[in-house]
């Protein structure tokens, strides 16, 4: 008989971290225990923490073990499975305090700083079931939804469920999803399509990824219920070949549904037909718009179709098609099981539910979150994040990733939602939230992101394949001491030249950083034109290193590190840098013990 089970995760995250080797380490000290038939071990997906990883959970205390090696494994079995002794140097505690872990040990996860004021919909069951397993699905009332739908419900019911819930689409647009729906199902053809938005191109996004790999079943679920809601029955996943846990764990899970007879013909003895395939995406970042997707699942180049006629009518093999996002469709289920008012009780007047974000950058707590609409990003930051390492200020944040914008601290208390974020000329996106201290240079910021929209652009419109090149230049001008006011006001207008003429989304909003930095952060780019100097220090170009001789002991470590003899001085007298040799490399100030090298 089981009587505990170790929850080990299984996300991409602890994956690389090395948890596919503490899963060996307990298979063989549960075998040396002889607790092999008493302890199940579960590979889950993401618990969210991902700065603690690798992670490890044994119920049913709920004990959380944090950073744990595989060197570990032993002690765990032994004194937790064995003797039923915490070990407590191993236990994730709040306030970083081990005499306080026996007793957190104790608690819910729930009442942890990082997860209390969370609200998990569509992550309620990653890093809970074992993905690759459809009855632990199926026994956290999987499959029940579709089961409704099919035998109590008409199309029609279904999709004014969902219009009444108010969810909107949670790749970036923030389209009702119900209305889009609506728009479809009435079109008539031959073949209607599903079709899964799983892309997720954004620098430091991975809500997708996640609940792919962490809850397969409830995208196979609600992609099925929108088949039944418009009247299709076929369906496509389309995700990025770079997560092959997720690809992996999706594919398993459709084999399954389809061996129960959840996927395929004649689901639930009803007479309704859904099936589904993969296909994988070759990580261009323009495939996240949804006619380039579209395209490219048909076999040809990813990019962008102009609108109208839009997919509701004319979309996957000019054929009416429904596009949602893995994280919109990961909402669909429990819509419907618990009706539209309880979902659309979450959130605010215009945003309901909830939203999961990646929460990434200079954050204590980087990890997945999944928060009420509403929430404010002083609360995301520091309540849930634990705030900045080092206790360095608060200088932004950065949300929809190259497409969106960014937070000033000065408006840390905005509630996060459509309307909010885009009245302060931001953007929800797809769910990155990347945090910049005050180290970071905003205007090198802009820059990184400029870059990656560059590089992605499919150049089909000559807006967005020129244009972004052009602001990219002006950019690099810029942080390279070669800026003028006049430039600035150039790169503004072509800002909203590219915003008016460019195709698709992802080019009309590729100006969308720039353009925040410039609204938030104007004084920093005169610093940059102006005054030759990057705030931050961090554009080389217009930064030097210098000896602060007071502090400075002469013990030569910084001219001994100096690959280029730019650092001059005798024994225990203060040193020199001769500028016109240094390059910048930053490795004297690195190895300086008395913090006698600056930046300016």
């Amino acid at each position: 008989m089981i009587r505990s089970h170790v929850l080990i995760c299984g996300g991409t995250g602890c994956t690389s971290s090395g948890s596919l080797k503490i899963q060996d380490e307990f298979v063989k000290a549960l075998e040396a225990n002889g607790l092999t038939d008493e302890v199940k071990i579960v590979m889950t997906g993401c618990f969210g923490l991902c700065a603690l990883g690798p992670v490890v959970i044994i119920h049913p205390e709920g004990t959380f073990y944090s950073r744990v090696t595989p060197e570990d494994v032993g002690e765990i079995v032994s004194e937790h499975l064995l003797k039923g002794r915490v070990v407590e140097r191993l236990v994730y505690a709040d306030t970083g305090d081990e005499a306080e872990a026996e007793a957190i040990a104790n608690v819910s996860l729930s009442d942890t700083a990082f997860y209390k004021t969370q609200k998990r919909v569509v992550l309620r069951n990653c890093g809970v079931i074992d993905p690759e397993d459809i009855n632990e699905y199926i026994a956290m009332d999987g499959y029940q939804a579709l089961g409704k739908v099919l035998t109590e419900m008409t199309p029609d019911e279904v999709i004014q469920v969902v219009l009444d819930s108010g969810l909107r689409g949670r790749g970036g647009g923030g389209f009702p999803t119900g209305r889009k729906w609506a728009l479809t199902a009435p079109n008539k053809a031959p073949q209607k399509y599903v079709v899964c938005n799983a892309d997720e191109g954004d620098p430091g996004a991975f809500m997708d990824r996640s609940v792919l790999e962490g809850d397969p079943h409830c995208i196979i679920e609600a992609m099925t219920i929108a088949g039944y809601a418009i009247g299709a029955t076929k369906g496509y996943v389309y995700v990025r070949a770079e997560y092959p846990i997720a690809v992996k764990r999706l594919q398993i899970a459709i084999d399954q549904a389809k061996e129960l007879g959840l996927l395929g013909k004649n689901i639930f003895d009803s007479g309704i037909d859904f099936d589904l395939e993969i296909r994988l995406g070759a990580g261009a970042f323009v495939c996240g718009e949804e006619t380039a997707l579209m395209t490219s699942i048909e076999g040809n180049r990813g990019e962008p179709r102009p609108r109208p006629p839009y997919p509701a009518v004319k979309g996957l093999y000019d054929s009416p098609t429904v596009e949602n996002n893995v994280e919109t469709f990961a909402n669909i289920p429990q819509i419907i099981l618990n009706g539209a008012d309880w979902f659309a009780s979450m959130g605010t007047e215009k945003s309901k539910g909830t939203k999961v974000f990646a929460l990434g950058g200079k954050i204590e707590h980087t990890g997945l979150v999944e928060i009420p609409m509403g929430t404010t990003v002083r609360d995301i930051v520091y309540d849930i994040g634990g705030g900045i390492p080092g206790g360095k200020k608060f200088k932004a944040a950065q949300t929809g990733g190259p497409s969106g914008g960014c937070i000033p601290a000065r408006l840390i208390d905005t509630p996060v939602d459509y309307d909010n974020l885009t009245a302060i000329g931001c953007m929800m996106g797809s769910g990155g939230l990347i945090v910049m201290d005050e180290d970071t240079c905003m205007v090198d910021m802009a820059k990184f992101f400029l870059e990656f929209t560059v590089d992605e652009s499919c150049g089909k419109c000559t807006p967005c394949r020129i244009g972004t090149k052009r602001l990219l230049e002006m950019l690099e001008q810029i942080v390279n001491g070669n800026g003028t006011l006049e430039l600035i006001d150039e790169m503004e207008k072509l800002c909203y030249y590219i915003k008016e003429n460019a195709l698709c989304g992802l080019g009309q909003t590729a100006p969308n950083p720039v353009l925040s930095t410039l609204n938030f952060f104007r004084d920093e780019y005169i610093a940059h034109v102006v005054d030759k100097k990057c705030p931050a220090g961090v554009c080389q170009a217009l930064t030097s290193y210098v000896v602060v001789a007071d502090k400075c002991k002469g013990c030569t470590a910084c001219a001994r590190v100096c690959p280029v003899g730019a650092i001059s001085g005798k024994v225990k007298e203060a040193h020199v840098i001769d500028t016109t040799k240094c390059i910048k490399c930053g490795a004297c100030m690195e190895k300086c013990k008395f913090g006698a090298i600056i930046k300016e």
